[in-house]
């Protein structure tokens, strides 16, 4: 069975070379493509490359026992692509992983360039019914959040339902030369790993000129940013302003564990910035992301100390984001929960019957529609409800394991609960509908400690090491049954 991958971020790209290492034929769709020599782009891009990285270049933390460190050990553990990458192509960034993004998506071209099981096609895809396509029955949507306009309506009418939608913002990103290094220093907070942020200090009295002249500029959409629905988790910094003048120096710009080593002491507040790149020619504003008028950008952020003379190399831009209501509509396969018209032989979440699957009760999406699509339809990355660049990864890296055991005829066992693979997808499948929001990996999805062990052990940190402890052994338990080939040869190699 040949299958379908639409979308060349990072959830896409990272589905279809985990499907095509499993020995499955594959399909890779991008919309961004070259035409009579112009690039044809979405709001956000800059490239036609995959994997590109539209806002930071960050993977989040590699500390160990923390969530975002068990969701990539659990990524790697399974052989994830993507992450075999971002390894190759980490700057350094203190304590958490981030990519010359760059070297990256090239990176991730010269992967699906060379795996033979891929072949990639550069156009937009329309339509999703079988007659349209090429003929694949099992198709993974990874259309990330800029969806196109008639992709997005292709999905409502599968689904049912409409979508959900918040806005993503992105930080500027600075030209390293024109920072004025006299005024700033190198640490990590806490002196946690390698000093490798630049620290912009600010006293008092420059906090409230900053603050006072960021929440007096222009949004871009001044009459609009009112109506706009931000996701929590990544809020443009005008915004957070609003909320309270110290409401920064609890954010984005806290100062704690940042001494400054010139003085021995810490500032009011700091603005931190991180390597974009290997050479070190570009960082880009850590917590900045904003939708301001870029003029109004420029005036602001020069009142922070050292970039008064700074060159913006990009300023923050806002664009929309797209996701549909996972809870309703995924398994805990990612598998939409729409038996496909006309597959009697099919039950949602469950591949054809066979003597040793027989089919479970119907459990159909809202007001028991029925798939209007003849093919198998799972959702990865942002559109599915996940939230960050390692998460969506991980569902393209799920998807791709999936997809590859129905294309078999196999029922795919999803990952284990108890693992951060497994407690995402419970997340997104089992989130109240009403009030679904995508989510990072948090403890908070994690299952917690029993209450005995909670109560013998009170160590916040000795709790997360056991819970990353236990994520781990069940998830090996689960490869070991699940993605390893009979005489124990993986069927995914793990460098």
């Amino acid at each position: 069975m040949k299958i379908r991958v639409i979308g060349g971020g990072l959830a896409g790209p990272e589905a279809a070379l985990t499907a095509a290492r499993l020995g499955c034929q594959v399909d890779l769709y991008e919309m961004r493509r070259v035409v009579d020599g112009k690039p044809l782009l979405t709001p956000a891009h800059q490239t036609t490359d995959f994997g590109e990285l539209v806002c930071s270049n960050s993977l989040k933390s590699e500390s160990e026992w923390t969530a975002s460190w068990l969701l990539k050990q659990e990524m790697r553990m399974l052989g994830s692509a993507l992450l075999r990458i971002a390894d190759a192509t980490a700057v350094p960034a203190g304590h958490a992983l981030a990519v010359d993004r760059v070297e990256f998506s090239r990176r991730i071209n010269e992967a699906i360039a060379a795996e033979a099981g891929i072949r990639v096609i550069r156009e937009e895809v329309t339509s999703l019914d079988e007659d349209a396509s090429d003929g694949a029955e099992l198709t993974i949507i990874a259309t990330g959040p800029l969806t196109s306009d008639a992709l997005s309506k292709e999905i409502e009418r599968l689904t049912g339902s409409g979508h959900l939608a918040f806005y993503d913002s992105i930080s500027p990103i600075v030209d390293a030369e024109t920072i004025d290094m006299e005024r700033v220093y190198f640490a990590a907070r806490w002196d946690k790993g390698t000093a490798d942020y630049i620290n912009c200090p600010m006293s008092r009295e420059e906090y409230d000129r900053f603050y006072d002249a960021l929440v007096a500029a222009e949004a871009a959409e001044a009459k609009e940013w009112e109506k706009l629905d931000y996701f929590e988790g990544c809020l443009p910094i005008e915004i957070l302003a609003r909320r309270g003048r110290d409401t920064l120096r609890f954010g984005p710009m806290k100062p704690v564990g940042l001494r400054d080593p010139r003085t021995g002491k810490n500032a009011w507040a700091v603005v931190q910035l991180r390597k974009e790149n290997v050479r070190a020619s570009s960082y880009n504003l850590v917590g900045f992301q904003n939708h301001l008028k870029f003029g109004e950008q420029a005036k602001v952020l020069r009142l922070i100390p050292g970039l008064e003379n700074a060159k913006f190399l990009r300023y923050g831009q806002i664009h929309r984001n797209t996701y549909i209501c996972a809870p309703a509509l995924l398994d805990e396969t990612l598998r939409l929960k729409i038996a496909p018209e006309g597959r009697d032989d099919l039950s949602p979440g469950q591949a054809p019957r066979s003597p040793g699957n027989m089919p479970e009760e119907r459990v159909c999406a809202p007001e028991g529609r029925s798939n209007p699509f003849k093919n198998m339809f799972l959702f990865a990355g942002q559109i599915s409800g996940v939230e960050g660049y390692t998460e969506s990864i991980a569902s393209g890296l799920l998807a791709g394991i999936y997809a590859a055991s129905l294309s078999r005829g196999e029922e795919p066992q999803p990952v284990p609960r108890a693992s951060a693979l497994g407690s995402l997808v419970h997340y997104i499948t089992h989130a109240d509908q009403k009030d679904f929001q995508p989510a990072n990996i948090t403890f908070d999805l994690l299952e917690p400690l029993d209450e005995e062990t909670r109560r013998k052990i009170r160590d916040k940190k000795e709790r997360h090491k056991i819970v990353c402890e236990r994520a781990l052994e069940a998830l090996e338990a689960w490869r070991t049954a699940n993605l390893l080939l009979a005489g124990g040869t993986a069927r995914i190699e793990v460098a």
